[in-house]
């Protein structure tokens, strides 16, 4: 039996255009409309039932793509302990070991919260659960969530954690069968490729996809293609968020975490160059 899960990160809030570490803020007036704007692309992905992450945010995303979602504490976003709602900028001032240590040891919790390690483990019991259950499931969750599926879906490492980017209202496909998950694409929701016309539902395969996954049609995965022209405000490019806080993991920590932008990075891409995933402008973050 393949389950199908489909993955929606939140429109828009506060924390995400400030670069700070969420607190539960709400979604932005900008963001209430985009997410309200993506309601018919979301009402076209295939889903039995849907779930959120407990946050304001993701709550209030799923309301207003007009999913009846139940809050899922599996699928809440890594506790960021007392750096919850600080600018990066000013705990990269106070605390530089510390968020050194924190990028590159996922076993650390120099803030006091989830370390990395116990986060993916968490997102993976999440997606066991959901195979277990079976069907389909549109979850609008946390862009770290989603960042840590895509982990767990291609067993990837810790360190791939911080490569994945997530903008907001992007989705995110998993077919999973026989303990084995496929990541199938990213994109936002409701842009079109190239006019089709087929907005959140394509009929192509993934580019990457491997011929021996689950089978399953494309046009089943609720995929989005990237393409907008929109202002970087409320397009994703031109916001940042604190859990890619370095480009180069390497970096003095003071400096990593500044002027890092949320490209359009395909989920589904990981690991690619800088220009094989659709919408994707910027090199990757590398470590």
């Amino acid at each position: 039996m393949t389950t199908r899960v489909t993955l929606v990160s939140p429109s828009f809030d506060d924390a995400l255009h400030a670069v700070r570490f969420p607190a539960d803020e709400a979604l932005t007036p900008a963001g209430l409309r985009r997410a309200r704007a993506a309601r018919p692309a979301a009402a076209a992905l295939p889903a039995d039932r849907a779930l959120t992450s407990p946050s304001a945010r993701c709550r209030e995303t799923a309301e207003a793509l007009g999913l009846r979602a139940a809050p899922d504490p599996g699928a809440a976003g890594c506790a960021m302990g007392r750096w919850r709602g600080l600018a990066l900028e000013d705990v990269l001032a106070a605390e530089p070991e510390g968020v050194a240590a924190w990028l590159a040891d996922p076993d650390s919790a120099a803030h006091g919260g989830e370390p990395l390690t116990r986060f993916l483990g968490r997102v993976t019991d999440w997606l066991t659960g959901l195979a277990a259950e079976g069907g389909r499931v549109v979850a609008v969750v946390e862009p770290d969530v989603v960042r840590a599926a895509v982990v767990c879906a291609l067993g990837a490492p810790p360190s791939s954690f911080w490569r994945v980017d997530v903008p907001p209202l992007t989705v995110t496909a998993l077919s999973g069968r026989d303990g084995r998950w496929n990541v199938r694409v990213a994109g936002e929701l409701g842009q079109r490729a190239g006019g089709s016309g087929q907005g959140a539902e394509q009929g192509t395969r993934h580019p990457g996809q491997s011929a021996g996954g689950p089978g399953q049609d494309a046009r089943e995965s609720g995929q989005a293609a990237n393409g907008l022209g929109q202002d970087p405000r409320e397009s994703g490019q031109g916001t940042r968020e604190p859990g890619q806080a370095a480009e180069n993991l390497g970096q003095d920590p003071r400096k990593s975490g500044r002027g890092i932008r949320k490209s359009g990075q395909a989920a589904g891409n990981l690991g690619q160059g800088p220009r094989q995933g659709p919408g994707q402008g910027t090199p990757p973050q590398a470590p």
